[in-house]
């Protein structure tokens, strides 16, 4: 859930020098259409500076067809083939080449702020979490200055009747309204084709702010009245599909909530971010994150009359990352003492 209008979310880690395991980076197959950074291993570019991507676009139940690999500098290695994306998938990125991301470890403090449009950065945390489209790209470098990481936020499974691109989303893959937040609509995430183009550019639009990471928000509707059919394998394709997407523009992503698919998708994603998972008792749910050494942030909300000590207490047991909010995730937070 987040607020309504303002919706933010960047994750800001530690410093490298703090040794908290923040710099962690994964390297991975690039996207067809998006090319690799050029690194050790190999780009995603041109066939000289790595593996050519895939295709960017798959058809509609048509399988897509990665990129063959080229040759590298001397020195480098060759980039491997592309993989063929697949079918249906909204065109699933062909792998070329790689590029890597960052993956945060457990043990990170951080701060939520949606409500905000230039969220206070006087938190002794490791971490902001602020909106894709409220927070500029000069706000993500001062967060850097300081040695800390930047995650934008974005709803991935809901249209909002506030947001820039609106009108960019087909009427077909509108739903039902979202119950309890005015202005917005459950998507058709089985229509990974016509949602591609708007995630796509949404990703693209973190990436070039200068942040590190993605979350994705509302990724668990086929649990919800959303008009649709959804089935819970439509909605694990999906998930890997904005995972794939992110990684290929070099994003760390996380998996909020969605607790009942985590073993599913423990290993397509980079961390987990809970809402009252305690108020709720799931939080054990999201253990598989932390065996691989992938960070889970917690949030617990004032409203739920939980004591937050007990909270505390649990997610030190769980090596989790708490903080306690309102539920309009503006500046104030507590964190456990």
């Amino acid at each position: 859930m987040r607020p309504h209008p303002l919706l933010i979310v960047s994750l800001l880690i530690c410093p490298p020098a703090v040794g908290c395991g923040s710099d962690d980076t994964t390297s991975a197959p690039a996207a067809g259409g998006h090319a690799g950074s050029n690194d050790a291993t190999a780009s995603g570019g041109s066939a000289a500076d790595g593996g050519a991507g895939g295709a960017s676009t798959g058809g509609s139940g048509g399988a897509q067809t990665g990129g063959t690999g080229g040759t590298t500098p001397a020195g480098g290695a060759g980039g491997s083939s592309g993989s063929g994306g697949a079918a249906g998938s909204g065109g699933a990125a062909g792998s070329g080449g790689s590029t890597s991301w960052w993956k945060p470890a457990p043990g990170l403090t951080w701060q939520w702020d949606l409500g905000d449009s230039a969220p206070p950065t006087n938190h002794d945390v490791d971490v902001y979490d602020v909106d894709l489209f409220e927070v500029d790209a000069a706000f993500v470098s001062a967060l850097h200055a300081q040695g800390r990481k930047a995650i934008c936020y974005m709803s991935a499974g809901s249209w909002e009747d506030w947001r820039p691109d609106k009108n960019d989303f087909p009427p077909s893959v509108l739903g039902n309204d979202y119950d309890g937040w005015p202005g917005e609509k459950w998507l058709d995430i089985r229509a990974i084709d016509d949602l591609a183009p708007v995630m796509r550019a949404r990703m693209d639009l973190c990436k070039s702010k200068g942040f590190d990471g993605l979350e994705p928000d509302n990724i668990d509707s086929f649990e919800n009245d959303t008009g649709f059919p959804l089935t819970a394998a439509d909605q694990v394709a999906y998930n890997r599909w904005l995972a794939a997407e992110a990684h290929a523009r070099g994003l760390s992503i996380g998996l909020k909530n969605d607790s009942g698919q985590v073993p599913d998708l423990v290993d397509d994603f980079d961390w987990a971010l809970t809402e009252d998972c305690f108020a709720q008792g799931w939080c054990s749910d999201m253990s598989p994150f932390i065996a691989r050494n992938k960070a889970v942030f917690m949030c617990e909300y004032t409203d739920t009359g939980i004591q937050f000590a007990d909270a505390c207490a649990e997610a030190s047991t769980l090596r989790f990352s708490p903080i306690l909010k309102h539920r309009d995730l503006g500046d104030w937070m507590q964190n456990c003492q």
